[in-house]
């Protein structure tokens, strides 16, 4: 597991993501986690939190639109939308928070500080001999969420690494 600091914007106070993980889990469960509605459900949300909505349009310029509920009910949604789909190889969708019907909304209707909707999600793919290395890029996060944002995506990853038993 590896994490990487990237300050490539730092004159709009952002940074980005990367996170590499590998997986004790084949390809194809992998990839189900990201395009299946019943599969991203078990695992998107940090600890604590379920995902009881989720649509998966996997196209080109197809959206997607989930719920985070935390442990005390409160909703938080987000879209995306797909920019390129390679299957089982890599996964490009820009994301951004939303209400519930899928509108666009600034990060501050959830409470969190900063403008950061449209940032950029690339999700890379590698078959390890029944393993998976995935390489998660988020680009354009303000500095003030990076570590949250981080450790969101770490625990979503470590409830992924699970779907498998």
């Amino acid at each position: 597991m590896e994490t990487q600091n990237n300050n490539t914007a730092a004159q709009d106070n952002t940074k980005d993501i990367v996170i590499t993980r590998t997986f004790d889990l084949p390809l194809d469960r992998i990839w189900q986690a990201w395009t299946e509605p019943e599969s991203f459900k078990k695992w998107w949300g940090p600890k604590d939190f379920t995902c009881p909505e989720c649509t998966i349009d996997l196209r080109v310029g197809g959206k997607t639109l989930a719920c985070m509920r935390s442990k005390d009910g409160k909703d938080f949604w987000s879209t995306g939308t797909f920019l390129e789909i390679v299957p089982k190889k890599r996964l490009v969708y820009e994301d951004n928070f939303s209400d519930e019907k899928g509108n666009t909304v600034s990060p501050s209707y959830y409470g969190m500080p900063g403008e950061w909707n449209d940032v950029l999600v690339t999700v890379e793919f590698e078959d390890l001999n029944g393993k998976t290395k995935m390489d998660l890029r988020h680009k354009g996060i303000p500095q003030e969420m990076y570590n949250d944002c981080i450790q969101g995506w770490q625990e979503c990853f470590d409830k992924m690494e699970k779907i498998g038993s």
